[in-house]
């Protein structure tokens, strides 16, 4: 059960154990955490589905464990879900431990699973378990790794309880250099300034009662860190909001549904983004992001074009460029991707506001929108010519760099919704981002 004092589990490095049916990856979570989490079983393919277990490492902080099934399991449809679902887990691993059977007769699926960490840039621990049926304690198969692999390997024992806090130390070293350094605001607020923000969040029906939202706490807390003063309203509230204020604030984070409301009333001297757009440069690609976001402004700009100068008209696919496929005749096929998995509510934002937004803009037949929740993501892209996702609140960086990386190889353009919107309702130049980036 998660409290308001639990670290979101998006926000924990992730730690994935990867390695063939009975390698004793349960065997080595449940020694790892001191607890017996994961089904343990001398039956291949007993972890079925991920597990995925939260809990801090001294000296590391919050992280999340993540038990998957073998990589091997060839047991018909049903093996090939449960590696499908291996796969998703990779997606979001932050640093992985690849697990080598004690006798190595043939290790080329665990070298491929480490050489494609490898090759994502993501830290890999190569882990020869049940170490204790090894007379040299692992050395020789440690050596026989270390050179296939190139990367740290270790031997331990689950059972023997050996080799543990070497494979903590280790995780600790393999941290990624900008763990916990990434910064919601970034420079937008400056630390210890006492800078004045106003963060406009209006309360509707898919608010959790009593409650806020994750991307609001999370910027809340954060702005509390940097000693800035921090004003909150909902959106009937900008105007009494602004005049209680001794000077324009410098910043207004507003959510994005309302920025069409905020633009129009915020102070000139005033910045303006959203929560979406801060996590969009937070968890993704965002250059790749902004791109996307101009392209989605110059297609929505050329179908109101189109529909007052007919013939005259810019062509939809000089937005892509002549190799898109696209025409005057063909509606785009839009992909909309929410990390949450929610019944539906009216006013849903991924389901009935972008589509109508959407709709607006490029007319009833010129749009078509497929919308996806958690972690259903097509493994095929290249039906879609375009991705617009949610603020990723719920996943971690790894997975959403991941969902980039995935549309960037189908070249399918991919923003996020703070963004979509502020291109839609033309004021994507107003937007700031943290860093150098500016739209």
């Amino acid at each position: 059960m998660t409290t308001l004092q639990d670290t979101p589990r998006a926000s924990r490095l992730h730690i994935g154990l990867f390695g063939r049916r009975n390698s004793g990856k349960s065997s080595l979570l449940n020694a790892l955490i001191g607890q017996s989490l994961a089904v343990v079983s001398e039956k291949p393919g007993t972890t079925t589905d991920p597990v995925y277990k939260s809990m801090e490492i001294a000296g590391i902080g919050p992280v999340v464990f993540i038990d998957t099934a073998g990589f091997d399991d060839d047991e018909a449809e049903l093996g090939a879900a449960r590696v499908q679902q291996t796969e998703r887990a990779a997606a979001e691993t932050d640093i992985a431990l690849v697990l080598f059977q004690p006798v190595g007769d043939d290790d080329a699926e665990e070298l491929a699973w480490v050489h494609r960490f490898q090759k994502e840039g993501k830290p890999v621990l190569a882990v020869v378990s049940q170490a204790d049926t090894l007379k040299d304690e692992g050395h020789a198969r440690k050596a026989a790794i270390l050179q296939a692999t190139g990367c740290m390997t270790l031997a331990v024992s689950a059972k023997a309880k050996s080799g543990l806090e070497a494979v903590r130390r280790e995780i600790a070293r393999l941290l990624p250099a900008d763990y916990q350094l990434r910064s919601i605001t970034g420079d937008l607020v400056q630390a210890d300034t006492n800078a004045v923000v106003l963060l406009v969040m209006p309360q509707d029906i898919q608010a959790p009662k009593g409650r806020l939202i994750l991307p609001q706490v999370q910027t809340l807390r954060e702005l509390l860190d940097k000693h800035a003063l921090v004003m909150s309203c909902t959106t009937d509230c900008i105007d009494a909001a602004l005049a209680a204020m001794t000077e324009p604030p410098s910043l207004i984070i507003t959510d994005s549904q309302a920025f069409r409301i905020v633009a129009a009333k915020k102070p000139d001297a005033s910045k303006l983004t959203s929560f979406s757009a801060l996590f969009a440069a937070l968890k993704g690609d965002i250059d790749y992001f902004l791109e996307g976001a101009h392209k989605l402004a110059a297609l929505a700009e050329a179908a109101r074009a189109r529909r007052t100068a007919d013939d005259d008209a810019p062509d939809v696919a000089s937005a892509f460029g002549a190799d898109a496929g696209a025409s005057k005749t063909k509606p785009l096929n839009v992909l909309i991707a929410e990390a949450c998995t929610h019944k539906p509510l009216d006013g849903d934002i991924g389901r009935i506001k972008i589509p109508r937004m959407l709709k607006k803009a490029f007319g009833e037949d010129g749009v078509v929108t497929k919308t996806v929740s958690g972690k259903d993501f097509p493994e095929d892209l290249t039906p879609y010519d375009f991705i617009i996702h949610c603020g990723s609140c719920m996943f971690n960086r790894s997975y959403v760099l991941y969902r980039a990386n995935e549309a960037k190889a189908a070249h399918v353009p991919m923003t996020n919704y703070g963004l979509a919107i502020a291109a839609m309702i033309g004021i994507l130049d107003e937007i700031s981002l943290p860093g150098e980036l500016a739209c």
